[in-house]
């Protein structure tokens, strides 16, 4: 008999969540003052909010946090923040970072999309149809404004590089 896959399921979106928030909180530090910084300040308590209701949602389903996979989304945000600060950083790393998050929204999202469609497991973690209807649509607003600011960054972390090299070249 197969083990049951919805707390594993839920554990490695919990452990994500733990990561995109660090990696926010780093960004938020690194562009303090700027309207960047706030934007994220404002997206990361959504996020840790729906990261509180992931975990009731992990508990209800019988587990909750895994320290290993916390652990190890701590360790690998660190690493990526290492990466980002000595071979990227500056307008790549927070466009890297940006689409980091945007991906992880958009992984939410599939979550709470999943709970939704697959009978008896919204019941099983005590979420309602219209609870994951809102987590969706929030999701899917969370990803808008990351993708918008993803964009604007686009064109100075992309193009730099593509200019400096060009330069560098004549």
């Amino acid at each position: 008999m197969a083990d049951d896959g919805l707390p594993t399921y839920l554990e490695d979106h919990l452990a994500g969540a733990t990561g995109a928030i660090d990696l926010m909180k780093n960004l938020e530090e690194e562009h303090a003052g700027e309207p960047l910084g706030e934007v994220l300040g404002t997206l990361r308590a959504e996020i840790e909010a729906d990261r509180a209701t992931l975990s009731a949602f992990s508990e209800r389903a019988g587990r909750g946090e895994h320290s290993v996979k916390e652990g190890a989304a701590r360790l690998g945000e660190k690493l990526s923040r290492w990466k980002l600060e000595r071979g990227a950083a500056g307008p790549i790393g927070t466009f890297e970072a940006l689409e980091f998050l945007a991906l992880g929204i958009w992984g939410k999202r599939a979550l709470w999309r999943a709970l939704r469609a697959t009978q008896g497991l919204s019941a099983r973690v005590g979420a309602s149809e219209a609870d994951l209807d809102r987590l969706i649509r929030r999701a899917e607003e969370q990803h808008h404004q990351v993708d918008e600011l993803r964009l604007r960054w686009a064109a100075e972390a992309l193009l730099t590089g593509a200019a400096a090299g060009s330069r560098r070249s004549s």
